[in-house]
């Protein structure tokens, strides 16, 4: 299974109503292109102090093939959508991960 992680900083200013519009509008868009399993969206406890909050939203895809086609086909779109909708007050980044294991317990 692959992880696709957006982080995106958010001036304070904005972080409210940004959070609202990914709940409730761009992940449904993003579920609906059934590349996705699930999601889930996380806030950064220990920030640094730099004017914002910052946000890791987490797509699980089933294959790496099915993530490289979104970003292919469909990301474009989103990223381009992101950007004109909040510009320089939510900056993010991207990075692919590989799930190797989940609920590892550790044994004695």
């Amino acid at each position: 299974m692959i992880l696709y992680n957006i982080t995106v900083n958010v001036e304070n200013s904005m972080a409210e109503e940004w959070l609202d519009w990914m709940i409730k509008v761009h992940i449904p868009e993003m579920m609906a292109t059934g590349y996705f399993m699930r999601n889930q969206v996380s806030r950064l406890l220990n920030e640094v102090e730099n004017g914002g909050v910052t946000y890791a939203v987490q797509f699980f895809c089933r294959n790496l093939d099915d993530l490289q086609e979104f970003q292919r086909d469909h990301d474009p779109a989103f990223q381009e959508k992101h950007a004109r909708r909040y510009g320089e007050k939510a900056l993010s980044f991207r990075s692919l991960l590989e799930i190797i294991g989940t609920d590892v317990e550790r044994k004695q």
